[in-house]
């Protein structure tokens, strides 16, 4: 299972990091998570300088994209000559967005009519760009997902690992970063919102 990480300057830690560090918990199962941007070398919103471990057309062969948030993401959602490099096929591929990342799943036509979520700076560029905008951490219709909120992105990764490996895979996942003595009841609420967006639940 190969994972697009998207990721670009401005970019969000939380949220690329968060996804990055539980989806490569299933390296044993054959999962590889990585940090996928238009350069060699992103920096964060605050100042942390990566190197990009893909280039952006990785996207176009990975099983699963995420489309990590931002604080340039307005500006990268209007560059059609970034954008014209990804080449997605949500029949084959599991994508999702984090945050503003929903702006520029927009862009691309990958929402469609489902409603979306995102963080409250990027709400009203969202529905400027034609897409209701829900009040809640995450929803997913088939194999596209939104999610609102930097800590949200637990979900996303949540939902990928159940959608393609099953429930049973992904609480062992989340049951290793779980904070000491709420592991079970953290397991039971991450697993309790993503559930109703899995198509076929699997163990």
């Amino acid at each position: 299972m190969k994972i697009a990480i998207l990721t670009f300057d401005g970019f969000n830690e939380l949220d690329s990091f968060i996804a990055f560090g539980l989806l490569n918990r299933l390296s044993a199962e054959g999962w590889k998570a990585e940090i996928t941007g238009p350069g060699a070398r992103i920096t964060s919103m605050n100042g942390v300088v990566v190197e990009a471990q893909q280039p952006l057309e990785f996207a176009n062969e990975a099983d699963a994209v995420i489309f990590g948030s931002g604080i340039y993401t307005r500006a990268i959602a209007e560059n059609s000559v970034l954008l014209d490099r990804l080449q997605l096929d949500p029949l084959r591929q599991l994508i999702a967005g984090q945050c503003s990342g929903a702006l520029l799943m927009a862009r691309l036509g990958l929402l469609a009519d489902m409603p979306a979520c995102t963080d409250l700076t990027t709400k009203p560029w969202v529905i400027e760009a034609g897409v209701r905008v829900v009040d809640a951490p995450f929803h997913a219709k088939g194999p596209i997902a939104t999610a609102g909120g930097c800590l949200a992105s637990q979900y996303v990764a949540a939902w990928m690992m159940a959608s393609r490996i099953g429930f049973d895979a992904a609480a062992r996942a989340l049951h290793y970063v779980a904070p000491v003595g709420e592991k079970e009841a953290y397991v039971e609420r991450v697993l309790k919102v993503v559930r109703p967006f899995v198509a076929e639940p699997r163990s």
